[in-house]
């Protein structure tokens, strides 16, 4: 009998019962007959349209929109499986042109509603109940809205252009393979089997492990550097020339409905705490006895031998972790592995890092994640999880509502993350372990918030300079420039990490999407300070915030929780935790001597 915690594939019935068959052609006769019933309706949409009226088009759009996004759930889950898998790849694109034409159709409904003037878009939204944030917020690009035509060019534009030109990124970067030498023996691996040597006990393996990475980056760093420059290119042709955004940056900030002053403030605030990351990383040489840190050494463990984590018992750990929280949390995460929705074994051509995608309401999210029994693995789980967690609190929410903004979306998962951290270290009795923990938990912190910021600093510059022609030299020339300004004297940087740009797919796939981890981290030390300090009273407050989804503005979600997200204090706040969490492992550290 199966482990219910068994390492294995997910499943997708819960979606589809497979590429072909008699549910396909039904799904499909049921999106089309839907998508009939919308169209049939745009002869009422005038000012004049009845509550009533209104509600039912609105209801008939939602379905529409259920039943595409399952069937396009569905192919790009598989296509993740194994993005080498031809039958995968041409459903995919079968769906997506599908889609894309089904997107067109039902487009003149969301620019009616982006256009509808303001007497009737109050009167209409204030009977709209669950979705009235979804209409709120949609208005939000009445002024960056072209006309249906412009429109619906521009989508098929994107599945035969640059959505294109993207999967094959994925495509070329999920085949790469990359040999190491560990203790005498060659090993071929994935990236996310290489990457488990970035926490290589020996810092030769950790330097060749890094090398060994940039080196199949950099012989493919043409190709890469051109699909990127496209990518720009694109963005600023629509974001810009056509929508009139002010900035690159601008389109995504009001897709989360963040102010580009707050995103500013935020990153700006990332920037004056270079200081605090610079001081960690001086400690982190003398635990490990280097004069100086090296890039290749800024995770590496202050343990000799890596403690190696089984997957089911890790599993019991996060989900224990949940339950000391709250029962909810762990019997919400439980449901994943219930309904087998997660994949979490590595192989060749599965995609690489780990994602959870919430497809519907009430249905479990598909989590997947390359578990290699590491202890970012299990970390990495709990991340993942806390993700799933947040969608099935929303589940009671419409389609249009159930998902969070980009910078909320990272709430859960954080915070699930530190919830894994505090059991560990109240079980573990070995001091060295715990100093080990409570460093690993730095380092993410580095990972999560410092590295996520520049990031999207570094988007900033790139989108300009490939507007002003620049090379892909002077655009890895500059990438290397902001590393230069995180770590300072602190850490020594090889010249091959100046090819790290090109393998981060959120810039591809997601321009300026990284801000949100930076933002969502500290949100999460925040509120887990509100935690300590409120104990159980601090439990509701937290799974309301959770239980909001996408339902709310940010800002409004977060001001119920007494936070001011335009204030610089609130950012400094989340690196002042990050600084008692490096004095606390300073001093574990004065006690280790002190007993040894």
């Amino acid at each position: 009998m199966k482990s219910l915690f068994e390492q294995t594939r997910w499943s997708l019935t819960d979606l589809l019962a497979g590429p072909d068959g008699p549910q396909l052609n039904d799904s499909l006769s049921q999106l089309e007959e839907t998508l009939g019933d919308l169209e049939s309706a745009r002869p009422q949409l005038s000012p004049d349209i009845s509550e009533a009226a209104f509600l039912n088009i609105l209801q008939r759009y939602e379905s529409v929109s259920t039943g595409a996004r399952r069937l396009g759930a569905y192919a790009f889950l598989w296509f993740t499986e194994d993005t080498q898998h031809q039958p995968a790849l041409n459903f995919k694109g079968r769906i997506d042109q599908m889609l894309a034409a089904v997107s067109n159709r039902m487009l003149f409904f969301s620019l009616w509603l982006k256009n509808m003037d303001a007497a009737t878009a109050e009167r209409l939204i204030k009977v709209s109940g669950d979705r009235r944030y979804y209409l709120e917020a949609l208005r939000h690009f009445k002024p960056y809205t072209l006309t249906e035509s412009e429109e619906q060019i521009i989508t098929l534009k994107d599945v035969n252009g640059i959505d294109a030109l993207v999967t094959i990124y994925d495509m070329l970067t999920n085949r790469f393979v990359f040999t190491l030498e560990v203790d005498g023996q060659r090993q071929t691996l994935t990236r996310d089997e290489l990457g488990a040597y970035a926490r290589h006990p020996s810092a030769d393996v950790r330097a060749a492990a890094y090398r060994e990475l940039y080196r199949v980056y950099a012989e493919n760093s043409t190709t890469l550097a051109e699909i990127y420059n496209y990518r720009v290119r694109d963005w600023q042709a629509e974001m810009l020339q056509l929508r009139h955004f002010a900035e690159p940056i601008s389109a995504r900030n009001l897709a989360n409905d963040i102010p580009d002053a707050v995103t500013g403030v935020l990153l700006s605030v990332c920037q004056q705490n270079n200081p605090l990351f610079q001081r960690y990383f001086k400690l982190k040489a003398k635990w490990l006895g280097l004069n100086r840190l090296r890039r290749y050494d800024i995770y590496a463990p202050l343990l000799e031998a890596e403690k190696k984590y089984d997957y089911a018992a890790s599993v019991e750990m996060v989900l224990n972790s949940f339950r000391d929280f709250s029962p909810v949390l762990a019997d919400q995460a439980r449901r994943i592995f219930a309904d087998g929705h997660i994949d979490s074994t590595p192989r060749p051509g599965k995609r690489g890092g780990a994602f959870c995608y919430g497809v519907l309401p009430g249905v479990s999210p598909w989590v997947l994640i390359n578990f290699s029994g590491r202890a970012r693995d299990v970390a990495t789980l709990a991340h993942e999880l806390g993700h799933a967690v947040h969608a099935l609190m929303a589940a009671d929410h419409s389609l249009l509502t159930f998902h969070s903004s980009l910078p909320l979306a990272e709430t859960a998962s954080t915070f699930s993350e530190i919830l894994l951290t505090e059991r560990l270290l109240r079980d573990e009795t070995d001091l060295a372990v715990r100093r080990d923990l409570l460093a690993n938990m730095i380092d993410g912190a580095y990972a999560t918030v410092q590295r996520q910021a520049y990031f999207t600093l570094f988007e900033r510059e790139a989108h300009r300079l490939v507007a002003a022609g620049q090379s892909v030299d002077e655009i890895s020339t500059y990438y290397r420039s902001t590393l230069a300004e995180q770590f300072g004297d602190s850490v020594e940087v090889g010249d091959e990490f100046k090819w790290e740009w090109i393998s981060i797919p959120h810039f591809y796939h997601t321009p300026f999407y990284t801000y949100a981890y930076s933002f969502g981290q500290l949100l999460v030390y925040a509120l887990y300070r509100q935690y300590r300090s409120e104990g159980e009273a601090f439990k509701p407050k937290y799974l309301k915030i959770l239980a909001y989804g996408g339902s709310e503005s940010p800002a409004r979600i977060l001001s119920e929780a007494g936070i001011d997200i335009a204030s610089p204090a609130f950012w400094q706040g989340g690196f002042d935790v990050i600084k008692g969490l490096i004095d606390d492992l300073e001093k574990l550290d004065s006690t280790l001597k002190t007993r040894d």
